[in-house]
């Protein structure tokens, strides 16, 4: 599943470059972004896959140079990082950062839907957000969307969808877009204006067999807490459906903390900056009885991956689904001479028993491509949780 048609600002993508991912959304699903930040003194990963990495040095002197020659600083700093090789480095001017920063708050620009590739190739719209412009138009979940103003998607990457949805470089809010959509035999197109959302990061869902769906869309500040507070609402003879499918990460933090809602203390991840090993800890007094079942796919990227790993390695949850994206490099974020921001790449990171996610992703204990839900609710079953 993907997280929303914007979710968190996908990263490592060029005006007039393809996506390469998220939900990223997530899609990104893939992918929706994370990435070091220091600023508030806690970091975040990226939503990104990497081996090389640019100097950070190389980059603000060329964007020095590029203003005093009076040309863009910008500019120039992209070009050292495509040449760097660094995939996921991007560059963004201060009215992108900021909406990145927005995202992060869980707030966005777009028409309110979530989208999926099914198996055979097309893209279902497998959510809308309520009182969104997808909702109000009439659109449902199972609704084939075939074109964006014009342009086919069918077999495109999630992510490359996810973009065309936000319009590019991200559209302001009332920017229209036009989606051609097929629901059974009947095809339409619909006219939305993109509107100002904010995401439901975290959805609580009470199953008939003794089961409560968490489900975590991204990890958002407040994201960690409102599972953690999930976790301890729900019915004691009640096992959980932790629903990571389509999270492209976001805060690591809240990772973390919402890690911490399954373990009493103990390692979550360690990661490495520049060379230097660090590691992140569970908060202690977490739920370490009820049994849980982790759902993931191949939008489950980054931070999220960073909780699956961390649940899977220390035996505190089953994961169904696919293989995760692998992304595990992680970014950090720098100002530029002209207000600009750089985003390069500076390490990697692990999960408790030092598997590496970067490249590889996470591969579940029970592996099935249809029907994840219904699997997972046997398995849970199988643990003492449902019926």
């Amino acid at each position: 599943m993907s997280g929303p048609e914007v979710t968190l600002r996908p990263r490592g993508v060029r005006r007039g470059a393809a996506l390469t991912l998220v939900f990223a959304t997530v899609l990104v699903t893939a992918a929706a972004t994370d990435c070091w930040r220091e600023d508030e003194k806690s970091p975040a990963l990226s939503a990104r896959s990497v081996a090389a990495t640019a100097d950070r040095e190389a980059v603000a002197a060329a964007a020095a140079q590029a203003m005093a020659d009076g040309k863009s600083g910008k500019e120039a700093a992209e070009e050292v990082v495509s040449r760097s090789g660094d995939r996921w480095g991007a560059v963004y001017d201060p009215s992108e950062y900021e909406e990145f920063e927005q995202a992060l708050d869980g707030e966005y620009t777009g028409v309110g839907l979530w989208a999926e590739r099914a198996a055979d190739g097309r893209v279902e719209v497998s959510r809308v957000q309520r009182g969104g412009p997808a909702e109000r138009s009439g659109i449902r979940p199972g609704d084939r969307l075939r074109t964006i103003d014009g342009r086919p998607v069918e077999n495109r990457p999630v992510t490359e969808v996810v973009q065309l949805l936000r319009g590019d470089g991200g559209q302001e809010a009332g920017s229209t877009v036009v989606l051609g959509l097929e629901r059974g035999t009947h095809r339409w197109s619909e006219r939305l204006r993109r509107a100002r959302l904010t995401t439901e990061a975290v959805t609580v869902r009470r199953l008939a067999d003794r089961a409560t769906m968490i489900r975590v869309a991204s990890f958002t500040r407040g994201s960690g807490k409102r599972v953690r507070e999930a976790v301890r609402a729900v019915p004691k003879d009640h096992g959980v459906l932790l629903d990571l499918r389509g999270n492209g990460g976001g805060l690591v933090t809240e990772a973390v903390t919402a890690a911490s809602a399954f373990l009493d203390g103990g390692l979550v991840a360690t990661y490495d900056v520049e060379g230097e090993e660090r590691a992140l800890y569970a908060e202690q007094g977490g739920d370490t009885d009820r049994p849980v079942v982790a759902l993931v796919d191949g939008g489950t990227m980054s931070a999220a991956e960073l909780v699956t790993g961390a649940l899977q390695d220390r035996g505190r949850a089953v994961t169904v689904g696919s293989r995760t994206f692998g992304k595990g490099s992680v970014q950090m974020p720098s100002r530029l001479p002209d207000g600009s921001v750089a985003e390069l790449t500076v390490g990697h990171y692990r999960t408790p028993a030092g598997h590496r996610v970067d490249g590889r992703g996470i591969s579940p204990d029970l592996a099935v491509s249809e029907r994840a839900e219904e699997r997972a609710r046997t398995v849970l079953s199988g643990l003492g949780g449902g019926s």
